[in-house]
């Protein structure tokens, strides 16, 4: 009762800030206009965007990898960006479990399906993490002062250690152990795994991903306005902070709202608010659009290969 209660408080109070920002903003918002030279920046973004996409499906097969299963990376991206489109389901889960239910029918074992699905989405933070503190002093309105850069290099560092096998495999077990107790089964019929080394390849994969998705929503910014040079680490910080907000609070599946109330909240003062209102509407479009289209030339690439 109280976890739905949440989910509309979050889902409410979402709407009513969205929906004041266009309020207070709609009639420069509609007077911007998109020239040709936009449109086809629009049109670049939504194709960085979809290999943003495409580029994740790659990094989940390094995980799996990782995890010492033998995968095909053609099909599991293909599956990835079949699934994708999932997570605008409600309960927010129906990409993860399509997913694992693909790898075990590609012969992964049941464990390692579930583990990868669990890793990917926790380097994608611990990536968000890594910019967010990197680039926190964008977000300053002076100098970041010492306390504060050490602040930010013990944060870094922590986020560095979450993800290290001498921290994970302890969790990992544990909840391998309680699956088990739950499910009756035995470690001989689901072999427990755990990670042998240092997630870096992955890691520095969801770096790239985020890096992708960060350059689609600039490129967005740049079709509707000018942009300098010494904005682009304030777009990068703040979008991959509204990125993981969006990411980790429940109840609002693809962060469908909240990523669009927390960029607005971030750069409305940095910059025109229309212009800013407008960029992020027109980003949910192209996302939306470069996952349908990914969707879409997965399913097509998988029946032209078996036909």
């Amino acid at each position: 009762m109280m976890k739905q209660f949440l989910r509309w408080l979050i889902l409410g109070g979402t709407l009513f800030f969205l929906a004041r920002a266009f309020k207070d903003h709609w009639l420069e918002v509609t007077a911007i206009r998109i020239d040709a030279v936009g449109w086809a920046i629009i049109a670049i973004a939504t194709g960085v965007t979809l290999l943003a996409h495409t580029w994740a499906g790659w990094v989940w097969t390094w995980v799996l990898q990782d995890l010492n299963q033998p995968v095909e990376p053609v099909h599991f991206i293909q599956v990835y960006l079949k699934t994708n489109i999932a997570k605008y389901l409600p309960g927010n889960i129906w990409h993860h479990y399509g997913r694992i239910v693909a790898a075990k029918n590609a012969n992964v074992s049941p464990s390692a399906a579930t583990l990868s699905v669990l890793l990917e989405p926790l380097l994608m933070a611990a990536a968000a993490l890594i910019i967010i503190v990197s680039l926190g002093g964008t977000f300053a309105a002076g100098n970041v002062n010492l306390f504060a850069q050490i602040a930010q290099l013990l944060t870094l560092l922590g986020v560095l250690c979450v993800v290290h096998p001498r921290f994970l495999n302890p969790a990992i077990s544990f909840l391998q152990r309680l699956k088990g107790r739950m499910s009756n089964t035995t470690t001989e019929s689901n072999p427990r795994v755990s990670i042998r080394r240092y997630p870096v390849r992955p890691l520095l994969g969801e770096l790239g991903f985020l890096g992708l998705r960060s350059t689609g929503f600039i490129l967005t910014m740049f079709a509707l306005g000018p942009l300098n040079f010494s904005q682009i680490p304030l777009l990068i910080g703040a979008f991959s902070f509204a990125w993981l907000v969006g990411f980790v609070v429940p109840g609002a599946p693809g962060g469908l709202g909240v990523f669009e109330a927390t960029a607005i909240a971030l750069l409305q003062n940095r910059f025109p608010a229309a212009i800013v209102i407008s960029a992020i509407a027109l980003y949910r479009l192209i996302s939306i659009v470069a996952e349908t289209a990914g969707a879409a030339l997965a399913w097509l690439d998988e029946r032209q290969t078996q036909s």
